[in-house]
């Protein structure tokens, strides 16, 4: 029970709450750029996709831990979440800065997420690991990729996805070194897909 109010918790803080960071934006002290309309409206798009996949994490990490019997492997996984929580506040400041908004199907991306994370889970805590580190450098290459989109202006925003991106290689790597096994290569491309997908949607609804 303790465990389902738990997620259920993580669940209302994510979609409904203002998220609190527990350390201070990269983007803090950074003047907001004199960017054009179209700019704008690319970066808000890039930081919404963000958040989204922030979303994702809260959910991925939260089912995780409710399904684990091992209460040390549990404890890891949310930190996890707890440092991701600050990626969820700072895409969240970005797009406010930006003048635009989250998602609207974040409730239906943190239901898919956690709906994967708790069949993940179920298998074993190996294979649940596995899809973490599996996630983590999909989304580490994803972030990588919007350095490459993001204005050269839009230094605030450019700040802030290169610190997750240090941060999901790290939970990654940490991920490895808990005994996370490799997924097989099914596994990868099915989630290569999931995640195409919802980049496509959420950069646009």
């Amino acid at each position: 029970m303790d465990k389902l109010l738990t997620a259920a918790d993580a669940a209302l803080r994510t979609l409904f709450a203002d998220p609190i960071a527990a350390e201070r934006s990269p983007a803090a002290g950074i003047a907001e750029a004199d960017l054009s309309d179209e700019q704008r409206k690319l970066s808000g798009a890039l930081m919404r996709v963000n958040h989204v996949g922030e979303v994702c994490a809260q959910a991925l990490y939260n089912a995780q831990a409710m399904v684990t019997k091992d209460m040390e492997l549990r404890e890891h996984l949310l930190q996890a979440a707890r440092e991701e929580m600050d990626h969820l506040a700072w895409t969240r400041e970005r797009l406010h800065a930006l003048g635009d908004r989250p998602s609207l199907l974040n409730p239906l991306w943190f239901a898919g997420a956690f709906a994967i994370g708790t069949i993940a889970a179920k298998f074993s805590d190996a294979a649940s690991l596995g899809f973490v580190v599996e996630t983590e450098n999909q989304v580490s290459a994803h972030l990588e990729s919007h350095l490459g989109r993001l204005p050269d202006e839009d230094e605030a925003s450019r700040a802030v996805v290169k610190r997750m991106k240090e941060d999901e290689e790290r939970h990654a790597a940490a991920a490895i070194d808990e005994g996370a096994m490799q997924l097989p290569p099914i596994a990868q491309g099915l989630m290569r897909l999931a995640a195409k997908v919802m980049t496509i949607t959420a950069h646009k609804v």
